[in-house]
């Protein structure tokens, strides 16, 4: 059962406390946040590790300098792989009036970075003191800005399509095909086909691709090596797995644990 947090922007008899709050924690491997839910926005930010959101709509993978935006009363849990230094930031709803009501992975600036630690510094920022709202205003207007990057595994609503999901995400390594993943479900292979591309917007063999990336990721957070992490996530090999990692996020998996742009790295 989902558990609705109290709001950490007003106080129990209402009175608004100011427009943003922050919480930095750390957490060790496989260590899980129950489902729950804010009155807030939320921006949670992984200063280290790499940390998965979940949600009745899908699945969202947080690598470490990366964030995640969850927009306010949307219920979710939060599993760690790999030690994690998580730093959260809580928005008044509507502060940040441009962003989707959904969530979404973002890659963060340096400069962002730095504004994001810096307000870690303060329990709660207050618009009504004036370097408060100056760091406020900043963080926003730099958001405005932000790149979404692919990290995320949506959930069709389809109740035999799920019963798909589930077995997959029990083991994304399974090598049955579609056909006979079906076999259970309740409805044939070219009904399933056609609810993934409807509900998901992807086609059925792109989704169990990019469940299988997400997995591998996760893996190599919880400290598995290329290799293992690769065939337990279902690929023929590592370079097999490195190879689709390349094309989707623009570099290795290794480079893309340790560099906070998510890019090549040059001399």
């Amino acid at each position: 059962m989902s558990h609705k947090c109290q709001s950490i922007l007003h106080a129990p008899n209402g009175r608004l406390l100011g427009e943003m709050a922050s919480v930095s924690a750390d957490f060790d491997n496989r260590h899980v946040i129950p489902e729950h839910s804010h009155p807030e926005d939320q921006l949670l930010f992984a200063s280290s590790g790499v940390m998965t959101l979940r949600t009745k709509q899908g699945v969202w993978v947080v690598p470490p300098l990366r964030a995640v935006w969850i927009p306010a009363n949307t219920p979710h849990s939060v599993a760690m792989s790999g030690p994690v230094s998580m730093r959260t930031l809580y928005f008044l709803p509507r502060l940040c009036r441009k962003f989707p009501g959904k969530c979404f992975v973002m890659n963060v600036s340096s400069f962002l970075r730095e504004l994001i630690l810096h307000a870690c510094k303060f329990k709660r920022l207050n618009k009504g003191a004036s370097p408060e709202r100056r760091i406020i205003e900043i963080i926003v207007e730099q958001l405005k800005a932000v790149d979404s990057i692919p990290l995320q595994l949506p959930h069709p609503t389809d109740a035999r399509a799920m019963r798909v999901v589930k077995e997959l995400l029990a083991d994304p390594g399974d090598q049955r095909d579609l056909g006979k993943l079906c076999v259970d479900c309740g409805a044939s292979k070219r009904t399933i086909q056609r609810v993934f591309l409807e509900e998901t917007k992807m086609n059925f063999g792109r989704w169990r691709q990019q469940l299988r990336l997400l997995h591998g990721l996760q893996l190599m957070a919880s400290g598995e090596k290329v290799t293992a992490a690769a065939l337990e996530a279902g690929y023929s090999s590592p370079s097999a797995f490195i190879s689709m990692f390349r094309k989707q996020l623009g570099t290795t998996p290794m480079r893309y644990l340790g560099d906070g742009n998510g890019r090549e790295q040059t001399n």
